[in-house]
């Protein structure tokens, strides 16, 4: 059964993930895609990581859990990627929404 955990960045709650145990959960800290992800990603204004930001796991709180079941439900039904739901609000990333 999977736990829903929280990504901590520089201590402070980023998103929320499904992983089967803690173990497994620590191992998306070592993914160069996520840190490359958090660096590319800004929250008004601010980038949500940068390359030597640290990064932690802890089992996501009740309202953390709700947002990811959010995400999940919300994700398209054929999607196979790994669901992250993001606890900050995203900048946009441009593209063809305006500013």
């Amino acid at each position: 059964m999977a736990v829903v955990f929280t990504l901590l960045v520089d201590g402070n709650p980023t998103l929320a993930f499904e992983a089967r145990n803690s173990q497994e959960a620590q191992q998306l800290c070592k993914e160069p895609w996520l840190r490359s992800d958090l660096q590319s990603l800004k929250s008004n204004g601010t980038q949500l990581g940068t390359a030597s930001s640290s990064l932690s796991v802890r089992t996501a709180n009740q309202e953390e859990a709700s947002w990811f079941t959010k995400a999940v439900a919300e994700a398209p039904a054929e999607a196979e990627d790994m669901v992250l739901a993001y606890l900050v609000e995203l900048d946009s990333t441009g593209g063809d929404l305006e500013s």
